[in-house]
């Protein structure tokens, strides 16, 4: 291992077996449990946790047992690493910024886990900035401000069918949820302070696929931009999502288009449709 510092993150980050392998990074798995059977967070399908939620099957999910961190850095330690940054989701959303805290007191090189405060590329973004500081021979310091900086330009918007699944998990409170509840109203939500907060009601999902765009855009501004749309089950509009951002957006560094994990699948529910934009 080249690299003097290391990249700890979690599956909710959603990134690609080749972002991962071309870094010095790491991911800890969450666990979904789809009719009381437990698989790692990119051991089943997206499609399953869609298909499970749509025929009433239960669904739940957990967080990496404290162990499971401590092991892991005790593994990166073995393999040469002299510090570690653990950067994960937002503690608001899951217990799994705690695990990691608990499980960094028994590793044998310094560990300093951060909060993104996001997912999804909210949380892929600074993982893969702070992997790329690493690799460039960056300090634990600055490969903590690499993240930083990512996560401070960031914004994340999204639009689900039904604020149901979100409520089930406890992800939205009740007095939240009824943002959604009229007939024909789509809600449009962001991530403020670590937290899904409801942003606007739009009529049609087509509209809400036009104020996605809208609301990126505005927010992308004129330089250089990194973009992720993110689905579940909603593939032909995240295209056309993706495709109208690539038009609007020609100073976009890259646009990806993936669909979410099987955790993150389970609280958003099928036709998830959501914009992460990261200014440069």
């Amino acid at each position: 291992m080249s690299a003097r510092v290391h990249v700890v993150t979690d599956s909710t980050a959603g990134l690609s077996a080749h972002e991962v392998l071309r870094h010095p990074l790491t991911v800890v798995p969450l666990q979904v449990v789809i009719g009381g059977t437990s698989y790692d967070d990119g051991a089943t399908s997206s499609d399953a946790v869609a298909e499970a939620l749509k025929t009433f099957t239960p669904v739940s999910t957990s967080r990496p047992a404290p162990q499971s961190f401590a092991d892991t850095y005790a593994e990166v330690a073995a393999a040469g690493a002299e510090a570690i940054v653990s950067i994960h989701l937002s503690g608001d959303m899951s217990g799994t910024f705690e695990a990691a805290m608990i499980g960094a007191k028994e590793s044998p090189v310094p560990v300093r886990v951060v909060d993104s405060r996001s997912l999804g590329m909210g949380l892929g973004f600074p993982v893969l900035a702070a992997a790329a500081a690493a690799a460039a021979g960056e300090d634990m310091a600055g490969v903590e401000a690499a993240a930083r900086a990512r996560m401070a330009s960031m914004s994340a918007y999204f639009y689900v069918d039904t604020l149901e699944y979100l409520r089930r998990g406890g992800r939205i409170g009740a007095a939240q949820a009824l943002f959604g509840t009229a007939l024909s109203v789509k809600p449009l939500l962001t991530i403020s302070g670590g937290r899904i907060v409801p942003l606007e009601k739009v009529r049609t999902s087509s509209r809400a696929i036009a104020r996605l765009a809208d609301i990126a855009v505005q927010r992308a501004g004129d330089g250089p931009v990194q973009i992720a749309v993110h689905h579940l089950a909603n593939l032909d509009k995240a295209h056309t999502l993706a495709d109208g951002l690539a038009e609007r957006l020609p100073q976009a560094e890259e646009i990806v288009l993936r669909e979410v994990g099987a955790v993150i699948g389970a609280h958003v529910g099928p036709g998830l449709l959501a914009v992460v934009v990261a200014p440069r």
